[in-house]
């Protein structure tokens, strides 16, 4: 490298780092998302109350009657909500099936299943295919939770560090799959049950009687994972590491973490651990098939909504990490009594408190939405709006994605974006004949490809004190410039291949559709 090409390459990390600073100060100025729905409860208040004394010529589909917006000031309104306070919580979607899969996650993790599995996988990879793995290991990662931030990203650097390679390249793989592939996962997720609970929720607003499978982008996001794979894979070893050929590693040696091999009864606790879960499955798939299975609804049906099966999945994903949890804690000699199970899932619903917050008030907010009619108002008329463009469905969904891509820069909570997007765009897409599996596979695509450039995402700044091992002026801007070709190429790529999916009609996934009705 030349001298003027030296000289010239801090440039894009200088760039990116103002850039990122005006959306810091910005981002900074929102409150916490439980500030931000109180706000919107008190909004929406105040616009049904002057909303009430309008009268709309939009006719509400679900009675065939002119739409009327319901003050929720008035007293029975306000004694009305609450009343039930309680019960807009406890029954509010997402708050029951998040909180159960993550009990049987948190064993499993509390175990060291989940981190010893990850390590065993980065152990036996071979130098040329350690891209992909850790990327593909930063994917399956997300079943439990924020392991992949606090294990996969670190041993991302240090494989990377003993097979002779730059660690910041391995971090930013790791990274691109955690963050960057957050909805690329072909294991099923805590975040499947959250997103569905919302997903219906702003469907019902529509369509009272209306029920989402919690797997109805199962398919979509199994088909996406090679996606990721392939592009992490190449912009890493091919854009994003050559960047780092002049980059002096400048971090202690002595201070640098170190990849350790599996022990002997960590080994024999994976192995058995494995074998309880592949019997589990198989155990699961020999009593689907009987015609007379109790799996099946009373039509003999597997994928119908009354089917037992389908009312399991959240059961099922429970016990499909807590068992294998339990086998490996006891083998592997890290648990020693029953306490220490409780102790896994006690652990997990410490983790789950700041999502229970902002669950509370979100459930208080969506009730008021829908209760008040400004729900079905603002779909439907933002249905006319947008039927007035006769855009094509791509171009709409299109839109929808990188409306959530710019919106995810300032608000990094899934929960929180979705919970305060759901409720409008999935009735309105619903009302250009958009279904809500379609609409929340747009949402996954946007949220997933931005989430590595903003750093207002918990994790961000935990990743630049990643990388401050190894290169200690590291900074913000740094790491920024360093994912923004991953950002740039998911979010395009990955648009392009839904429109092609839609296009081919491929099912997103377990009982899910492309249009409404």
């Amino acid at each position: 490298m030349s001298e003027e090409e030296v000289d010239e390459a801090p440039a894009p990390a200088s760039l990116a780092n103002r850039m990122l600073a005006t959306v810091e100060r910005v981002g900074n100025k929102l409150p916490d998302p439980s500030i931000l729905f109180i706000a919107l409860l008190f909004i929406v208040w105040l616009l049904s109350w002057l909303l009430s004394y309008v009268t709309f010529d939009v006719i509400d589909p679900r009675s065939g009657e002119p739409i009327v917006v319901i003050n929720q000031l008035t007293g029975t309104s306000l004694t009305t909500f609450l009343t039930g306070l309680v019960t807009n919580f406890v029954t509010f979607g997402p708050v029951g099936t998040v909180l159960v899969a993550m009990l049987g996650i948190g064993v499993a993790e509390h175990s060291g299943f989940i981190t010893t599995g990850i390590r065993a996988l980065l152990n036996v990879t071979s130098k040329h295919l350690l891209t992909p793995m850790v990327i593909l290991v930063g994917i399956v990662s997300h079943s439990a939770v924020d392991a992949g931030y606090v294990l996969v990203i670190p041993l991302g650097g240090v494989i990377f560090y003993a097979a002779g390679r730059h660690p910041l390249a391995g971090i930013a793989a790791a990274f691109a799959g955690v963050s960057g592939g957050f909805s690329a996962n072909f294991v099923p997720a805590a975040l499947d049950p959250l997103l569905q609970g919302l997903t219906q929720g702003g469907a019902q607003l529509l369509n009272p009687g209306m029920e989402i499978n919690t797997l109805n982008n199962y398919f979509f996001t199994t088909a996406s994972a090679p996606l990721i794979v392939g592009l992490g894979w190449w912009l890493t070893d091919r854009v994003v590491e050559p960047r780092f050929a002049a980059i002096e590693i400048d971090g202690d040696a002595e201070d640098l973490p170190e990849m350790h091999d599996l022990t002997d009864a960590e080994r024999k606790g994976l192995r058995w651990s494995l074998v309880v879960m592949v019997l589990g499955l198989a155990l699961l798939a020999v009593t689907l098939i009987p015609a007379d299975s109790p799996w099946r609804d009373a039509s003999g049906n597997l994928a119908s909504f009354s089917a037992p099966i389908m009312r399991s999945i959240v059961a099922l994903i429970f016990f499909l990490f807590l068992l294998p949890g339990i086998v490996f804690g006891y083998v592997a000699g890290n648990f020693k009594s029953s306490k220490d199970i409780i102790a896994g899932m006690t652990q997990a619903m410490n983790s789950m408190a700041y999502y229970l917050v902002i669950m509370f008030f979100i459930a208080q907010f969506v009730y008021a939405f829908g209760t008040s009619n400004l729900g079905t108002l603002l779909a439907l008329e933002g249905a006319e709006v947008l039927r007035s463009w006769a855009l094509p469905p791509a171009l709409t969904i299109v839109g929808i994605i990188l409306l959530t891509g710019f919106v995810n820069i300032f608000i990094g909570s899934a929960s929180g974006k979705w919970g305060m997007l759901a409720p409008i765009f999935v009735p309105m897409l619903m009302s250009l004949g958009i279904s809500p599996d379609l609409t929340q596979a747009a949402y996954r695509v946007g949220d997933s490809s931005t989430n590595i450039i903003t750093p207002l995402m918990p994790y961000f700044p935990l990743v630049v004190v990643y990388c401050q091992r190894y290169v200690k002026n590291t900074g913000i801007g740094t790491l920024a410039a360093m994912m923004l070709p991953y950002s740039i190429w998911f979010l395009a790529s990955w648009t392009v291949f839904l429109l092609i999916y839609y296009a081919i009609g491929l099912p997103l996934g377990i009982q899910s559709s492309y249009t409404y009705p």
